[in-house]
């Protein structure tokens, strides 16, 4: 099937949708969101805009660290579905990797902006305008799974991976790694040194800084630091029960959707199993809090319901938020129902087929769903944010093919830091 572009292919697409497979609906939503990274991406660098409409930054030139990093990753499924021929996925990769070769980096570690000709940081605010460990976390999980799939012994592939290798071994996790402190730290500037003093602990996104950290092959951090650091936290344990589901780690209600999905672009959870908790169960279940919540509808919203729920960080009509049962502030995020595919595939359908059928109208564009909407009010975000866009593309994916989480459990320094903190997979190889 052609790739749709443009309003009235769009229309046409949503008007046949109602009549063909799940295959063919999944093959429509990933399409539209790959546009985002493909046709959307920084015409210098490749690399992904943070968003797609006008902010209080030029958000023509400002490209996000981590968002590429899902980015690279959507790109691949693109050539697994083939939407893309692998010599042009491969160029653009290529495009960002040298482009990232001679950006702004602080001990190898990337902000969480960049300009998108010149490489130079762009301060995310105040204090934040040097290293970002958490992004530059989500980039290198993108980068290694494109190391993985561009395998041939061709000179271009050779010359691929061997530059990935270079960013990779070049960030210098242990920097991030106070004396004093048990967690690694979120950021670094060379002006505010670790001002912001942002430990990075759970229960949250990050779960795989710390399996980063401990794989690097350079730079690497003791395990002790995801022992004793990222588990300090109140917010790390659970146990509690919500709407009669066992929820093992994490904040009350469970926190927003992005939690489970972020990390796990990557990272399997499929029987990945620690001291801590079986991360599929623990995914599944916040997952199905999160769509309880929105059935239970405790504020009364209009609108919410079993195919119109997914309370997750996006932008909002008051602003960005990360909207959770305990922040809901009547706004649905098409990317929180999207990308928990894998962990409740029946439900997530419901969501997906009422986002493109009954909503399409408003909600879908060129460059896939609009961020999030209101069904209270009417609001609908303007445009799109590439932390949203890549994991629909991604999980989507997962849950057909089961690609990038493939890739990512099959890096050899992944294979290490998985054993090295203690966690149990099928993808450990003896």
């Amino acid at each position: 099937m052609a790739r749709q572009s443009g309003s009235d292919s769009v229309a046409t697409a949503l008007q046949r949708a109602g009549q063909v497979s799940t295959g063919a609906l999944l093959d429509l939503v990933q399409r539209g969101t790959l546009a985002y990274f493909h046709e959307f991406a920084h015409p210098v660098s490749g690399m992904a805009r943070e968003r797609s409409n006008p902010a209080a930054y030029d958000f023509q030139e400002t490209v996000t660290s981590g968002g590429t990093g899902f980015g690279i990753m959507a790109l691949l499924a693109a050539v697994r579905r083939g939407f893309l021929a692998r010599h042009e996925v491969r160029a653009q990769v290529v495009r960002i990797v040298a482009f990232l070769g001679r950006a702004e980096r602080h001990h190898g570690v990337f902000s969480h902006f960049l300009h998108g000709t010149t490489g130079a940081t762009i301060a995310f605010s105040p204090l934040d305008d040097g290293g970002d460990l958490v992004e530059t976390a989500f980039l290198m999980m993108g980068l290694l799974c494109a190391r993985q799939f561009f395998d041939r012994p061709t000179a271009a592939e050779v010359r691929l991976r061997s530059d990935i290798d270079a960013l990779w071994r070049g960030v210098e996790w242990d920097w991030h790694a106070r004396p004093d402190r048990d967690a690694l730290l979120w950021h670094w500037s060379p002006r505010h040194q670790f001002a912001m003093n942002h430990a990075i602990t759970g229960w949250n996104e990050a779960l795989i800084v710390y399996v980063l950290a401990s794989a690097s092959p350079t730079h690497a951090v003791a395990a002790e630091r995801y022992h004793q650091g990222w588990t300090d936290s109140p917010h790390f344990r659970n146990g509690e029960r919500y709407f009669g589901i066992e929820l093992p780690l994490g904040p009350a209600g469970g926190g927003p959707l992005f939690f489970s999905h972020y990390s796990f672009l990557g990272l399997d959870p499929r029987g990945l199993v620690d001291r801590y908790a079986d991360y599929f169960a623990q995914n599944r279940a916040h997952t199905l809090i999160n769509r309880a919540h929105c059935l239970a509808n405790p504020h009364g919203y209009p609108g919410y319901g079993p195919e119109c729920w997914g309370l997750t960080a996006s932008d909002g009509e008051a602003g960005y938020s990360a909207f959770a049962p305990d922040n809901d502030q009547g706004i649905i995020t098409p990317s929180a129902a999207l990308a928990a595919l894998p962990y409740a595939p029946e439900e997530s359908l419901q969501a997906v087929r009422h986002f493109l059928l009954t909503r399409g109208a408003e909600l879908w564009t060129p460059l896939g769903f609009r961020d999030a909407f209101s069904p209270v009010t009417g609001w609908v975000a303007e445009g799109q944010l590439a932390i949203d866009q890549g994991p629909i593309m991604v999980m989507i994916e997962n849950h057909r093919s089961g690609l990038l989480w493939s890739l990512f459990m099959a890096v050899p320094e992944v294979q290490v830091a998985l054993r090295r903190l203690g966690f149990s997979t099928p993808h450990l190889r003896d």
